[in-house]
C-alpha cells in the first residue's frame, strides 16, 4: 500500500461540479492498493500517517502529528500510485489491486481512519476527481508499506 501524504491548509475534491469531501489543516492522503495487500499494510499505514510529526510545535519544529493537533484527514483513492514506467512511455498499472479488492481496503482504510476520533472526509473510489489543495510548508511525505512490513 502506497500513500503520498501532504500537510494541507485546505482540500477538496470535486466529482463534476460537486464538492464531495472537504477539510481545513489536516492531512491530504492519496491511497494506493496494490494486489498483494492486506489489512494489515491498511493497519501499518494509517497508524504511521495518524502519528507522523509533521505538524510545527510552539517553537516551529515539526514534531505534532495531524492527532496531537486535532486536524482533519482528506483521503482519496490513487490507483496511479502503482503505475510502472520503467519500460515504455505508458505506464502499467499491473501492480495496482483489482477494483473491488482495491476498494475494499480503500473502505477499511477509511472506516478506521474513522475511529481515531479525527473528521475523515473522502473522495469517490473509481470516478474521476478534482483535487485541490494548499500544501501547508511544502510537506509531502511518500509512504510504502512494502518497505516496511
Amino acid at each position: 500500500m502506497r500513500a503520498v501524504v501532504q500537510r494541507v491548509s485546505r482540500a477538496k475534491v470535486t466529482v463534476g461540479d460537486e464538492v464531495i469531501g472537504e477539510i481545513t489543516r489536516g492531512l491530504l492522503i492519496l491511497l494506493g492498493v496494490a494486489q498483494a495487500d492486506s489489512e494489515v499494510e491498511a493497519d501499518y499505514l494509517l497508524e504511521k500517517i495518524l502519528n507522523l510529526r509533521i505538524f510545527e510545535d510552539a517553537e516551529d519544529k515539526m514534531n505534532l502529528s495531524v492527532i496531537d493537533v486535532r486536524g482533519e484527514l482528506l483521503v482519496v483513492s490513487q490507483f496511479t500510485l502503482y503505475g510502472d514506467t520503467r519500460r515504455g512511455r505508458r505506464p502499467s498499472f499491473i501492480q495496482a489491486a483489482p477494483p473491488a479488492a482495491a476498494s475494499d481496503l480503500y473502505e477499511y482504510f477509511v472506516a478506521k481512519a474513522r475511529r481515531s476520533d479525527l473528521r475523515v472526509a473522502t473522495g469517490r473510489f473509481q470516478a474521476m476527481m478534482g483535487v485541490e489543495l494548499v500544501n501547508d510548508g511544502p510537506v509531502t511525505i511518500m509512504l510504502d508499506s512494502e518497505k516496511a512490513i
